[in-house]
């Protein structure tokens, strides 16, 4: 019965601690959440006039555009969750490009291990945009951006604390020709994975549409 006493007690301290964990994360949250600076949803035209340098082999400019004009693409800045999904991707013919918005240091030989395809340098940060958004020193508030920060660290992933590191990214789907911007993610922490199945879903309505326009 002392057993059961104690294990009753160890149970309910910890109800306790993991009510408070919850209750102090909202806290910070909405704390933090106040002071973050709301993104402006990123229009297509916005996006395809953007200048891109390539960043391995010989180095090239592009416009943006170019990238899903014929067949749609996804393209994540600074969010290397995705890696993942590239195999299932080039099986439907829609690219996975990363954007990355400095080249300081080592860092994007850092990354290329994580991500087997073209990563593009957005000098002028427009996939960061139109209304950048920052989090400075307020992310350490938070509790998710300690338990992202672990998880990267824990999969040998390592940043550095040169250049602008405090600017939030996000993920984009964006069709061919008109179709335009189909899912747009902006991170609300450092961190903030999307959510593949809708990255998922948004591509599939590329294929959807590319079949629709060819049977007209």
């Amino acid at each position: 019965s002392c057993d059961w006493a104690v294990g009753l007690i160890m149970e309910t301290i910890a109800r306790v601690v993991g009510t408070a964990i919850v209750c102090i994360t909202a806290v910070f949250n909405y704390l933090t959440d106040v002071f973050l600076t709301q993104p402006l949803k990123a229009t297509i035209q916005h996006l395809e006039e953007t200048d891109l340098t390539t960043l391995s082999g010989e180095n090239r400019s592009l416009k943006a555009k170019s990238l899903w004009e014929s067949s749609g693409a996804v393209i994540m800045a600074e969010a290397a969750e995705l890696s993942s999904l590239k195999s299932q991707l080039d099986q439907l013919g829609v690219p996975l490009y990363a954007v990355v918005k400095e080249d300081v240091g080592t860092e994007v030989l850092n990354f290329q291990p994580f991500f087997n395809g073209d990563i593009f340098l957005d000098a002028k940060r427009r996939f960061y945009g139109p209304r950048e958004r920052s989090m400075g020193l307020l992310a350490f508030l938070r509790v998710g951006v300690w338990t992202n920060g672990l998880r990267a660290f824990r999969n040998g992933f390592i940043g550095n604390v040169s250049g602008e590191g405090f600017i939030l990214g996000g993920v984009y789907v964006l069709g061919p020709g008109e179709q335009g911007v189909i899912l747009e993610h902006r991170e609300i922490e450092f961190g903030d994975k999307v959510n593949v199945l809708e990255v998922l879903n948004a591509v599939g309505r590329i294929q959807r549409e590319l079949v629709s326009l060819e049977e007209r």
